[in-house]
């Protein structure tokens, strides 16, 4: 067997012609989406990826206010925050992650107005999700969510292994796949026999940060294998936290690195930037 590629990319393009569609719809009720994004310090990383949310944005008809500092103190940033929860224009807000050692992240989301939460990492927003009521869910593992759809795996009673157990990943993307009614194991750093948890799955999801863990042997025949790792190797090549080629001969589909679920993520952002213009403003 040689797995189907999910092709992320393409996933997400439609997604995003989805999205600009219904900004245009409300841009024409005079509502024009507004998403701010807050940028502090000089990471390369965040840099790149804000730069690629904001074109993205403005191609799905989302307007974009870029807030970049090099360098600021925790309550300067929460009286930022404080600023965009009361301006009326904006729709959503996003804090890059991560922040400097001198900020204490867990404090600026909380700071958030839940209402503008588009990353869906407020404890508003995570209640929700457990209590199966989700308004934002976090974007990436929205994402896994929506591919694993699109690939066609039927959830509802299927065993899934979840790899990690972050919460911006590996906790939500479990509630997630509990929501759907599928059989849902959480593994971790502790976790025994982990090769073996992982053959009995029907669905794996790896977002648990180590290149290549995963060895293509330990997927069981006709799985669904969503990959959220991005390692990069001192050569500069980017892996993931499965091995890929070898997991590709036993799984029935399966996400590249890269190309499987990093556009998800941009593009689920936009998805909720504009389902918070729509439920704000009526």
């Amino acid at each position: 067997m040689i797995a189907e590629l999910i092709d992320g990319k393409a996933v997400a393009a439609r997604l995003r012609a989805d999205v600009a569609a219904q900004a245009a719809s409300l841009r024409a009720r005079d509502i024009a989406p507004l998403l701010a994004v807050v940028l502090v310090g000089d990471d390369p990383a965040s840099q790149v990826y804000v730069r690629s949310k904001t074109k993205a944005a403005r191609e799905a008809n989302i307007d974009i206010r870029d807030l970049k500092y090099a360098a600021i103190t925790q309550s300067e940033l929460l009286e930022v925050v404080r600023d965009l929860n009361g301006d009326p224009q904006v729709d959503g807000i996003l804090v890059q992650l991560p922040l400097p050692p001198n900020i204490d992240s867990e404090v600026i989301i909380r700071a958030i107005d839940p209402d503008k939460d588009v990353d869906g990492l407020h404890p508003v927003s995570l209640g929700l999700l457990a209590q199966g009521k989700p308004v934002f869910v976090p974007c990436t593992p929205k994402g896994c969510m929506r591919l694993l759809r699109d690939a066609g795996a039927e959830l509802a009673g299927a065993r899934a292994v979840v790899l990690g157990r972050s919460l911006l990943v590996g906790k939500p993307i479990a509630l997630l796949l509990q929501n759907a009614n599928a059989t849902v194991t959480m593994c971790h750093s502790k976790t025994r026999d982990l090769a073996d948890e992982v053959r009995r799955a029907d669905v794996v999801v790896a977002a648990i940060g180590k290149p290549e863990l995963v060895k293509g042997d330990w997927i069981k025949d006709g799985a669904y294998v969503i990959d959220v790792g991005i390692n990069r190797t001192d050569a500069g090549k980017l892996l993931g936290d499965v091995e890929y080629t070898s997991a590709a001969q036993r799984a029935r589909a399966i996400t590249p690195v890269p190309g499987g679920v990093g556009p998800m993520t941009i593009a689920c952002l936009l998805e909720n930037t504009v389902e918070a213009a729509r439920r704000r403003r009526g």
